[in-house]
């Protein structure tokens, strides 16, 4: 543990059936730094409309699994994949060149994004058995119409790359500072990740909160998987793995 109480938080995302190879892969990697009921699980109900998250599935079983064994939940979008169109300048670089057509979140409407957020939390609380940690939007990426539809839900705790609040709190965010996460789409995103994985923790040792995040896609790229090892053991020297709830627990002793 850390002397001073610093907190790290590590999330495997995209969790779903059609990852389930690779999730479990991610899980038993984290666990040799990690207690694995203190790694979240980002879940998506239906990946890209081909991969449905079913109750009586195996793979139901097993996330009941992951979340009686500690792990939080939280829900992930729905589809994972942004249908909209997007027609301000902003918008349309946040959904071509931050993501590779996965910002879901950041074109809908208040009234659609609530349906898909309750709907998903609805399906993988009926799953799982126990109330979800919060939503985080696919990439990170939030629209004018997520934002108020996380506050309508109710939501413990939201995040994105730069900080992790509660939805209708922005103002007052519970941790910030930018996550830990690697990229595996193209060579040049594969590099980039690598060189940020080695200059951020030392940037980020003294911080209360540090994240890392990891996908499904990391484990096809072996220099990715050592970067990961290398960047959680320099973490956990510093941080004490926990969970995100324990910024909520933060937060109500500061009265945020």
């Amino acid at each position: 543990m850390s002397p001073d109480g610093r907190l790290l938080l590590t999330a495997i995302h995209d969790v779903g059936p059609r990852a389930e190879t690779q999730v479990e892969r991610l899980r038993e990697r984290l666990a040799v730094h990690v207690p694995p009921g203190k790694t979240a699980m980002l879940v998506v109900p239906d990946h890209w409309g081909e991969a449905p998250l079913r109750a009586g599935t195996p793979f139901a079983a097993r996330l009941r699994g992951w979340a009686e064994a500690g792990s939080e939940m939280f829900v992930h979008g729905w589809f994972h994949k942004d249908g909209s169109v997007h027609r301000g300048l902003a918008e349309r670089f946040k959904a071509t060149h931050m993501t590779a057509s996965e910002g879901e979140f950041l074109g809908l409407d208040e009234a659609e994004a609530y349906r898909r957020m309750t709907e998903g939390r609805a399906l993988i609380e009926d799953i799982t058995g126990r109330p979800v940690a919060g939503f985080i939007a696919p990439a990170w990426l939030y629209g004018p119409g997520a934002r108020a539809a996380m506050a309508r839900a109710g939501f413990a705790l939201a995040e994105d790359h730069w900080r992790v609040w509660r939805p209708g709190a922005e103002a007052r965010p519970l941790a910030t500072g930018p996550v830990i996460t690697w990229a595996s789409r193209s060579r040049a995103r594969i590099a980039s990740s690598l060189l940020a994985a080695r200059a951020l923790p030392p940037v980020l040792r003294l911080k209360p909160v540090a994240r890392i995040a990891v996908h499904p896609g990391d484990t096809g790229v072996d220099a990715l998987l050592a970067s990961i090892d290398r960047t959680l053991a320099r973490m956990t020297r510093s941080h004490r793995p926990g969970r995100y709830a324990e910024l909520s627990a933060r937060g109500n002793r500061r009265g945020a």
